[in-house]
Parts: C-alpha cells; sequence; structure tokens
C-alpha cells in the first residue's frame, strides 16, 4: 500500500530537484560570466552543497563541481571566504593591485554590482525565454475561432477537428481577444448539454449540435489544492454536484463559492466512467486587478474550452512582449502578495516554503512537460525577484552595500559586514522555518 506514496513522494524530490537545478544553474552562470567579463576571476562554479562527486577545472582557472546535495549552489569568486560572498582579509594582504582587481572585493564598482545583479538578471531572462518559447511554440488561437482537437466528453454532439466557429446560440463569434464578447454568448446559452451552432465546413455553412462551450472540465489542477488531493485528473468532466446535474463550468464555480466550506459530493465522468469523489472547498485569497485581494472558496481547477483551439505561430515580437509582460505580472503579483501578508490583509498561508514548492513542482510535472517548464519560469522569477530584496547574504544585500559605497565613497567596514551577514542569515532561516511551518499546518 505504501509503494504509491513512495513513488509520488520519489517524483516530487526528483522534479523539486530538476526545477531548482537549472533555476540555480542559470543565476549562477550570470554571476559567474559577467563577472569573468568584468575581470573578476572565479575560483569555484558550484552545482550543490556539500561532498564533491564530479570536478574539473578550467582554462581560466575556475573549478566547475557537481556537488553531492543538490538543493542550491554558488560561485566563489576570487578574494572570496564563503559561498556568500564574505570578504576573505587574509587571502587579500600581499596582493598587488593587479591581483587585487581580479578579486570581487578589489575590483571596481561597477565591476561588483554588474557580477551581483546579473544572477537575479538570468533568472528574469530564463523565465522570458521559457514564457516566449512555450507561446511561440504552442501558438496562438486562430481568427476565426476554429476547431484543432475535440476534448473527450459524456456528450453525443456534431462538432468536428477543423470545423470553423460562426454562430453560438445564434450569436456570432467574436475575434479571439474579445473576452466580453464570448462572456455575453455565454450570458445568453441555455444551460443545456448541447446547444445550436453555426460552422464552416468544408466551405459550407452548416448548422449543428455541438456542446456547451465552457462545461465543467477539469483543464488544469493546482497543487495543494481539495479536487488534487482526493485523486481528480486533467481531463475529468464533473457532472454532478450534491445529485444536481451540471453542464456549465460558471454552474460549477457558483456552487463552489457559495458552499461556505461544506462538503461536496460530486460524480465525475473519466474516460467513459463515472467515478464518485467527496471533497471540501478551500478559502483562498485571491489578487484582484486593483492590487487588492478577496478571498474565495476553492476547489483548485481551471477549466476550458471543449476543444482546443487550432493555431498559428506567432510573431517573435508579439511572443517576447507577451512573455515579458508575463514575468512582470508574477512580480507585481509577489510583491502585493507579500505587501499584504506583512500588513495582515491575507493569511501567511498564501507563503510557500520548500516543501510546497516541492509539491508544486511534483504536481506540475505529472501535467505534462508544458506545464512543468512553464512552472521552472514562474519559480525563476520568483527566485530572481528574492534575491533582489535588500537583506543581507541575498544579492539585493550586496547591492544595498554597494549602493553604501557609490554615496560614501567607502564599503561598509569589514565588521559591519560580519555582523550584517550575520543577521542577514539568521532572518533568512527564520523565513524559511515560517514558511517550512506555513507548508506543514496550512490546507
Amino acid at each position: 500500500m505504501l509503494i504509491p506514496e513512495f513513488g509520488g513522494f520519489l517524483w516530487t524530490i526528483l522534479a523539486f530537484v530538476v526545477a531548482l537545478s537549472v533555476i540555480v544553474a542559470i543565476h549562477e552562470y550570470g554571476h559567474y560570466i559577467v563577472g569573468r567579463w568584468s575581470g573578476i576571476k572565479a575560483d569555484v562554479f558550484s552545482l550543490g552543497f556539500g561532498p564533491v562527486l564530479l570536478s574539473r577545472t578550467d582554462r581560466h582557472g575556475t573549478r566547475w563541481q557537481l556537488a553531492a546535495l543538490p538543493f542550491g549552489g554558488y560561485v566563489k569568486f576570487a578574494g572570496d571566504s564563503n559561498a556568500a560572498s564574505g570578504k576573505d582579509a587574509e587571502a587579500m594582504e600581499g596582493l598587488s593591485d593587479d591581483e587585487r582587481r581580479h578579486t570581487m572585493h578589489g575590483a571596481p564598482l561597477w565591476a561588483r554590482a554588474a557580477t551581483v545583479a546579473a544572477g537575479p538578471v538570468f533568472n528574469f531572462i530564463l523565465s522570458i525565454a521559457i514564457f516566449a518559447g512555450v507561446i511561440w511554440s504552442e501558438g496562438v488561437a486562430t481568427d476565426p475561432l476554429s476547431v484543432g482537437e475535440m476534448v473527450p466528453l459524456p456528450v453525443e454532439h456534431d462538432l468536428r477537428e477543423g470545423d470553423i466557429l460562426l454562430e453560438i446560440g445564434g450569436m456570432p463569434v467574436p475575434g479571439i481577444d474579445s473576452a466580453g464578447g464570448f462572456q455575453a454568448i455565454l450570458d445568453a446559452l441555455p444551460l443545456a448539454p448541447t446547444v445550436p451552432y453555426l460552422v464552416g465546413r468544408e466551405g459550407d455553412a452548416m448548422r449543428i449540435e455541438g456542446p456547451y462551450p465552457f462545461p465543467p472540465l477539469v483543464e488544469q489542477l493546482s497543487p495543494k489544492s481539495a479536487a488534487y488531493d482526493i485523486g481528480m485528473e486533467v481531463g475529468d468532466v464533473i457532472t454532478e454536484v450534491d445529485g444536481m446535474p451540471i453542464v456549465a463550468f460558471s454552474q460549477l464555480k457558483e456552487i463552489v463559492e457559495t458552499s461556505d466550506g461544506a462538503p461536496l459530493l460530486i460524480k465525475v465522468w473519466r474516460d467513459g466512467e463515472q467515478l464518485d469523489f467527496a471533497l471540501t472547498p478551500r478559502s483562498r485569497d485571491e489578487p484582484q486587478s486593483d492590487g487588492t485581494f478577496t478571498n474565495n472558496w476553492r476547489i483548485g481547477i481551471a477549466g476550458g474550452l471543449v476543444f482546443e483551439p487550432a493555431t498559428e505561430a506567432p510573431g517573435v515580437g508579439f511572443a517576447l512582449s507577451t512573455g515579458v509582460n508575463q514575468v512582470l505580472r508574477i512580480v507585481e503579483g509577489s510583491v502585493s502578495g507579500i505587501w499584504h501578508i506583512v500588513t495582515g490583509a491575507i493569511s501567511t498561508c498564501n507563503l510557500s516554503g520548500p516543501v510546497g514548492i516541492a509539491q508544486a513542482s511534483g504536481t506540475m510535472a505529472s501535467q505534462g512537460t508544458t506545464s512543468f517548464i512553464w512552472f521552472i519560469a514562474v519559480l525563476s522569477t520568483a527566485v530572481g525577484l528574492l534575491n533582489l530584496f535588500p537583506i543581507p547574504v541575498l544579492d539585493g544585500g550586496h547591492l544595498m552595500f554597494h549602493a553604501y559605497e557609490a554615496v560614501t565613497g567607502r564599503p561598509p567596514s569589514d565588521r559591519a559586514l560580519r555582523v550584517m551577514m550575520t543577521l542577514g542569515l539568521a532572518l533568512i532561516l527564520t523565513l524559511t522555518v515560517f514558511a517550512l511551518g506555513s507548508d506543514l499546518f496550512c490546507t
């Protein structure tokens, strides 16, 4: 009986290690390559901590190594006393001016600041590249909207792959950018398993009966959600809630939101089988467009159309701009969320620690390669943002020291740096324990 759980645990750990290793490798490579371009010598580039498993030294004198504990990494530059870039005063003594120039602590201010900032910047670049790559490879829906591939449904209908949607329920299908137009159609449609369509098929306009456009379909599952925890899967179609048949995702949404957290009995259609589940909605704080948060009951599923739209490749410029906008939305939402947690406006359970991130890694990996790669981009943005916080030990703390030096003309004293680095490390460990508590005790 323990084998499935143990297998799931190993899958979660593997997904977490892969995601974290990619993100850390890119982050540390940013430090390394910009440091090298700036004339700062790197002694060690390590992926992981602890005992060294593999290593080699390149022609620049940098030792590249793979360590046994794959939960982070670091670049140790010349003149550093440790992986956090503390100053090695003894090693710095007796160096010539030229030798000092190639250390982290003897290089010009601009070189040190650029090297420190490069880690988070490379995280953002990775995120933009992944978002843009996924959008470019997956394509964008054609206009007019056409059926690419039908989603399996427990409903007999006449909609086919290749059909061009002209009307639904007697209303013209709007352009793909008109969310309001689609909502108007949904508002006017009867809540029935099938509705009238006018489609273009092989050059002719045909009236057919097709499925309700937005059924209670599980297109995506959220980690640590009620639906995920009871074993629901992507592709499931919810057909009943507490004995009441439903045909629209909007019906499911209304039932969940008005449940007040009461348990729900649901019937699910999966690959021709009827399954019964019981789940309890969970309270979630959700960001709004104005920067505030509202609390709603959720079960952790996202719905979608009854078909995969036919797609076409977007331009490179469109894909890149969309990738940039996605990173900006994540940063904005993260900062807003942290602020609302600090001020007590929303629950601290919105904070995820290492366990929660590992669970999310496993969940997204189980939903397909594209979902997992997209998750890596989201996590890379979060790591880049976190490292910019002005906390000693983090990159943002080092940039704060460099800003002080730029203003005063001298760096903080070695003693002050040691004290602040110790305080910064203590703060990071405290936050980690706090986030771990959120992972373990919040549902």
